[in-house]
C-alpha cells in the first residue's frame, strides 16, 4: 500500500493484551451450551451400558423398559450393514481399523460400551428405564498380544555404528499412565430432523463440527447437504471432543426415526467410562554418546494402547511422538519403532499434547541420564547437543522440518531467570540440613499442525464485518484473537468484527480446533481473506466515490479520501449499496465477501525450556512443586494475555499428569477410576510460583509467523517435574520414577530406591 491509504489508523492490534470478548456472556449466565438448548417436544436419551469388559451378547431383554410410562422408544443394534462408519485418519501406512460400534450386534468389547438406548419424555424416565434393560452376556477372554493395529519404523543413518563407537550408552523406560480429558462440560448432543426443510440439525459439544457432519453423513447414509452441525459454547475439550462418538450418532438416528428433537447429556461417570482417554504409552530408549557427551545415536520403542474402537486421530499421538524424536537435539542416527495395540478399554485418542509429552519425557530423561554418566550438569549436556539457531530450517532424522527457533537462547534465558547456579547451591545447603529437594530441566519442541483451513470475510446488511472460520472454539479466547487479526488488516477496532465459528450452516468448511493449529493456520486463513476483502471493498468504494483507489484511506468506520475534497463512505453505506447493487456491479460479485482456503507451506514448531524446583516431604513422600520457570517460543503472539492463559492452563494439566492423574483398569478390564473420588485432578493449591517469559522467532511457513501454545504446558512441564523429583531422590539411590508422582510412590522410593521399570536397587 502507498500514498494516502497508508497514513490513517496505524494501530496494531496483533500483540495487544485485549480482554476476551467472549467473557461477558459467559460470566453473566448468557452462554449457550448444548444442555441449555430447548426445543418443543424434546425427548431425552439415556444408555444401558455393559458391565463386562468383553463378552458375547446371549440375549437383550428390553420389554420392561419399553413398557415404562413415558418411554417412547428403545434403540437396539441395527441390522449389520444398515449404518456406515466414522472415518479414521490413516496417518501410518498399512494401518488397520476397528469397527465403529454405534451399538454392538453380538460382541461387547469394553466396560461402559452402550448396548441399548432409551428415549423418553424426561431424562429421569429414560435413566430409570435404562436400568431395567437386562443383558445376558457370556464373558470372553480379554484381547492379549493381538496383531498390532499399526507398526511403523522411523530410521535414518547408521545406528549400529553409532552405538558401536559410543563411549557411553544410557537407557530409559517410561510407563505413561492413561489420563482423562475431564473437560468442565461433559459430552452432550441434541438433534432435530426438520421434516419441512428435510434437514438434520445436530448440536454437539465438539471441536470439529465439519468433520462431525461428514461422519454423521457416512454413518446415517445421508447427504452432507442434509446435515447441519452446530457447536455452540463448548466447555473445554482437550482432544476429548475431537471425534464423533456412538452416542452422538444414536441421538441423530433417534431424531431421524422419531421425527422429534432428541437430547443426551452425558454424565461425568459416562465420560470416564466411554469418552476417549489419552497417553498410556510405554516408551523405551537408548542413547549413545561420545566421550564429550555428544549424542551419536538413538534407539526407541514406543507402544501405544488404542482401546476397543478408533477415533479419527487414534494413531496421531504415536506418530507425533516418533517423528518428534530426538526433539531439540542434534542426533542424525535413529532407529524408532512404533506400535499400537487394541485393548478392551475405552478408546484412546488425542489429548492435549498428543504424543509430544511422551517424546519430551523420553529425551529429557535420557539427557539427564547422559549428564549423570559423564559427570556433567544437566544444563551442560543440553548445551552440547541443542540445535543451533543458525541451523533453521532444520531437517530432522525422522524427516520432519523444524521451521525456526533458538533453543540455546531458551535454555540460557530459563537458567538466568531461575538463578540456576544459586538455586543449585541452595539445594545442596538444604540437603545438608536434611531436606529432600531437587531441580529439573526440560527443553522441548512441538509441531503445531499443518494442512489447510478456510475463512470468509463478509459485510452483512447492517454494515458489520463478519469473519467466519472453519475452525472452532472451546474456551481459548479465539473470537478475540481472530478479531484482532482481521481488525489489523481493516484498520478498525476488533470490537467491530463479528467472528462466526462452529456452524456448518454459516461457516466455511474446515478442520476444526486441534493440534495447536488454529492460530497458525486458521488465523492465517482469516488474514488472507481479510486482505482480499479489504482490496475488494476498496475497489467498490473507489467506484462509488469516483476516486483513485490509491487515494482512499481506511478508517475505523470505512473509507475516506481528501482528493479533490474530503469525502467518506462508511461500512454501513457500503453494505446498503452492496445489497442494492449486488446483481449489477461486478465489483460486488456475490455481495461484498471473500473466501479463502489457506494451506500452510510447512509446519510451525513451537519450543521452550522449563525449569522446575521441587520439595519432597521426608515423612510422607508428598511432592510440592515450589517454582516453575518457563520460557516459551510460540512465534508471533497475537494476544499475550490469552497466550499466558493458555500457558497456565496447559501447565495445570501437565502438573496434574505428573503428580496426580491416572486411569486404572483392573485385570478383568473393570474401570477403577470412574469418578473424582478415585481420579485426582490438580487444585489451585497445587499451582506453584510461576515465572513466565517468551522469545518470538516467527515461523516462515505462515503469513502470521505464529506457532501453537495451548499444548506446551503438557509437553515440557511433566518432564521438568519428573527430572526434578528424580534429582531430589538421587541421594536415596533413586534413578527412575514413573508418573504420577504420588506420596506413596515417592515415600516407597526413598525407603527402597528405584531404578528403571520400578526395580529395587
Amino acid at each position: 500500500m502507498d500514498g494516502t491509504r497508508d497514513q490513517v489508523l496505524r494501530t496494531h492490534w496483533t500483540g495487544q493484551p485485549l480482554r476476551r470478548f467472549e467473557d461477558a456472556a459467559l460470566l453473566t449466565g448468557k452462554g449457550q451450551f448444548v444442555d441449555d438448548l430447548r426445543l418443543p417436544e424434546t425427548l431425552f436419551m439415556e444408555f444401558a451400558r455393559s458391565d463386562h469388559a468383553r463378552g458375547l451378547i446371549v440375549s437383550l431383554n428390553t420389554t420392561d423398559a419399553e413398557n415404562m410410562p413415558g418411554v417412547v422408544a428403545v434403540l437396539k443394534a441395527p441390522e449389520p450393514g444398515t449404518l456406515g462408519h466414522a472415518a479414521v485418519n490413516r496417518v501410518l501406512p498399512d494401518m488397520r481399523t476397528l469397527p465403529f460400534p454405534v451399538l454392538p450386534v453380538a460382541e461387547i468389547n469394553a466396560v461402559g460400551q452402550p448396548i441399548a438406548a432409551v428415549v423418553a419424555t424426561r431424562a429421569s424416565i429414560a435413566a430409570d428405564a435404562a436400568e431395567l434393560i437386562q443383558a445376558e452376556i457370556e464373558p470372553a477372554p480379554l484381547w492379549n498380544d493381538e496383531e498390532p493395529i499399526y507398526r511403523h519404523a522411523f530410521k535414518a543413518g547408521n545406528v549400529a555404528e553409532a552405538f558401536a563407537s559410543a563411549a557411553h550408552i544410557v537407557r530409559v523406560a517410561v510407563a505413561h499412565q492413561r489420563v482423562a480429558p475431564v473437560a468442565l462440560e461433559p459430552r452432550a448432543a441434541m438433534a432435530f430432523w426438520d421434516e419441512g426443510a428435510q434437514m438434520l440439525n445436530v448440536w454437539l459439544s465438539t471441536q470439529t463440527p465439519h468433520r462431525a457432519r461428514t461422519d454423521l453423513a457416512a454413518i446415517l447414509n445421508l447427504s452432507e447437504k442434509k446435515i447441519r452441525v452446530i457447536a455452540p459454547d463448548v466447555g473445554g475439550a482437550f482432544g476429548g471432543k475431537a471425534s464423533i462418538y456412538p452416542e452422538d450418532a444414536l441421538v441423530a438416528l433417534a431424531s431421524l426415526q422419531l421425527k422429534r428433537p432428541v437430547k443426551w447429556r452425558g454424565s461425568r461417570t459416562e465420560d470416564f467410562l466411554a469418552a476417549t482417554q489419552g497417553r498410556g504409552a510405554t516408551v523405551e530408549g537408548e542413547l549413545a554418546l561420545d566421550a564429550d557427551g555428544k549424542f551419536l545415536g538413538l534407539r526407541a520403542r514406543l507402544d501405544y494402547p488404542l482401546g476397543h474402537w478408533l477415533p479419527y486421530s487414534a494413531a496421531v499421538p504415536g506418530k507425533n511422538a516418533a517423528r518428534i524424536l530426538p526433539g531439540p537435539y542434534v542426533c542424525d542416527h535413529v532407529d524408532i519403532v512404533l506400535e499400537g495395540h487394541a485393548k478392551n478399554t475405552a478408546a484412546v485418542g488425542i489429548y492435549r499434547g498428543a504424543g509430544r509429552p511422551e517424546a519430551a519425557m523420553l529425551m529429557e530423561r535420557l539427557a539427564d541420564k547422559a549428564a549423570h554418566a559423564l559427570g556433567l550438569d544437566p544444563s551442560d549436556i543440553r548445551r552440547r547437543n541443542l540445535i543451533s539457531a543458525d541451523a533453521f530450517p532444520y531437517a530432522m532424522a525422522t524427516g520432519a522440518v523444524l521451521d525456526s527457533g533458538d533453543y540455546p537462547q531458551l535454555l540460557e534465558m530459563a537458567l538466568q531467570k531461575s538463578g540456576y547456579d544459586s538455586a543449585l547451591r541452595a539445594r545442596d545447603e538444604r540437603r545438608a540440613e536434611g531436606e529432600v529437594c531437587g531441580i529439573g530441566i526440560a527443553v522441548y519442541t512441538e509441531p503445531c499442525g499443518h494442512g489447510w483451513e478456510s475463512a470468509e470475510v463478509r459485510l452483512d446488511p447492517q454494515g458489520s464485518i463478519v469473519a467466519a472460520t472453519g475452525s472452532s472454539a472451546q474456551g481459548q479466547g479465539r473470537v478475540t484473537a481472530y478479531a484482532q487479526i482481521v481488525a489489523d488488516i481493516l484498520r478498525t477496532h476488533p470490537q467491530r468484527i463479528t467472528v462466526a465459528h462452529g456452524d456448518t450452516g454459516s461457516c466455511p468448511a474446515g478442520i476444526g480446533a486441534l493440534a495447536s493449529r488454529s492460530t497458525p493456520i486458521g488465523g492465517s486463513a482469516l488474514l488472507q481473506a481479510a486482505e482480499q476483502f479489504r482490496e475488494k471493498a476498496r475497489s467498490c468504494a473507489a467506484r462509488l466515490l469516483q476516486a483513485d483507489p490509491d487515494h482512499l484511506a481506511l478508517t475505523e468506520s470505512g473509507f475516506e479520501t481528501a482528493i479533490p475534497v474530503r469525502r467518506a463512505l462508511t461500512w454501513r453505506d457500503l453494505a446498503r449499496i452492496a445489497q442494492a447493487d449486488a446483481e449489477g456491479a461486478a465489483e460486488f460479485g456475490n455481495g461484498l465477501r471473500t473466501q479463502v482456503v489457506y494451506e500452510a507451506e510447512g509446519e510451525a514448531w513451537s519450543s521452550g525450556c522449563v525449569i522446575a524446583s521441587v520439595t519432597v516431604d521426608r515423612e510422607t513422600g508428598t511432592l510440592a512443586v515450589d517454582r516453575i520457570v518457563w520460557v516459551d517460543d510460540a512465534g508471533t503472539i497475537v494476544n499475550p494475555m490469552l497466550a499466558q492463559g493458555q500457558m497456565i492452563g496447559g501447565l495445570a494439566q501437565g502438573l496434574g499428569e505428573a503428580m496426580l492423574e491416572r486411569i486404572v483398569y483392573d485385570e478383568d478390564g473393570q474401570l477403577v477410576t470412574a469418578s473424582f473420588m478415585d481420579y485426582a485432578i490438580p487444585r489451585a493449591g497445587h499451582i506453584p510460583e510461576l515465572v513466565l517469559d517468551k522469545i518470538e522467532t516467527p515461523s516462515p511457513f505462515n503469513p502470521l509467523g505464529a506457532k501453537g501454545i495451548g499444548e506446551a504446558g503438557c509437553v515440557g512441564v511433566p518432564a521438568a517435574i519428573v527430572n526434578a523429583a528424580v534429582d531430589a531422590l538421587t541421594p536415596f539411590g533413586v534413578t527412575h520414577l514413573d508418573m504420577p508422582l504420588t506420596g506413596e510412590k515417592l515415600w516407597s522410593a526413598m525407603k527402597h530406591g528405584t531404578t528403571e521399570k520400578g526395580t529395587k536397587r
